[in-house]
């Protein structure tokens, strides 16, 4: 005996939501507008389906499913290349969107995604645990990049992770060490480059992270940082 649970999904209108899953090497296998609007896409063992309403309102949408793989890095970069070539840039903030590589507190590697729809689209790679949150560690700017990234990359509640950044930040009777000055700085101006920000005050962050002094091992410490931090400087030219 075999079962398969298939997602589905709501969106306002098939069209655009076919387009994006198109750019990232789906297949739309079944696409009907009438009696009512359904769309069904898949990517290997991944199946997704939609139906359409017409009153739907993406921006309140709360779907969205989760996909396992044992290659997030090369799916990532194969989905940031696929959203470039059909919107032109890598869209990072807005509908559709898709956010930077993290390791999280739970024992998976993982990026989010969310569609036209407004359904976010996790993927990740386990990296070990038991699925729980790791406990939060007890030094004050590792609890606090622990949270923020739990807060942007996991629950994207934005303005929850920019309070704890900018609480950490402001400390004076307690320095980070260099790198987690530029993990603090770079999620910073990640977070506001998301919120639609100054584009200004994101630049500014992003100098101050680029003029902390790094050892070679505190670069090999936070690979994904820099590639965020020279993205990011990408993005505003």
């Amino acid at each position: 005996m075999t079962e398969k649970t298939i997602p589905l999904l709501t969106c306002r209108d098939i069209a655009p939501v076919a387009a994006f899953y198109r750019a990232l090497g789906f297949a739309v296998t079944f696409e009907q507008k009438s009696p009512y609007a359904y769309l069904v896409v898949e990517r290997g063992a991944v199946e997704l389906q939609f139906h359409g309403m017409k009153d739907f309102d993406p921006q309140t949408s709360l779907g969205g499913c989760y996909i396992l793989t044992d290659e997030v890095d090369a799916l990532h970069e194969v989905f940031r290349a696929g959203l470039k070539d059909v919107y032109g840039k890598v869209p990072t903030r807005g509908l559709p969107r898709i956010g930077p590589v993290k390791d999280m507190a739970y024992g998976v590697r993982q990026f989010l995604m969310t569609d036209p729809g407004g359904n976010s689209i996790r993927v990740g790679q386990p990296t070990g645990g038991d699925g729980h949150i790791a406990p939060a560690p007890k030094e004050t700017f590792a609890r606090a990049l622990h949270f923020a990234v739990l807060f942007a990359d996991s629950k994207e509640d934005l303005p929850a992770a920019a309070k704890v950044l900018d609480r950490a930040l402001a400390l004076t009777h307690e320095r980070p060490t260099p790198d987690q000055r530029v993990r603090l700085l770079v999620l910073r101006a990640d977070v506001a480059h998301r919120q639609g920000e100054d584009p200004s005050g994101v630049a500014r962050r992003l100098a101050e992270a680029d003029a902390v002094p790094l050892t070679d091992t505190e670069r090999r410490r936070i690979p994904d940082d820099l590639a965020r931090l020279a993205e990011l400087r990408l993005t505003l030219r």
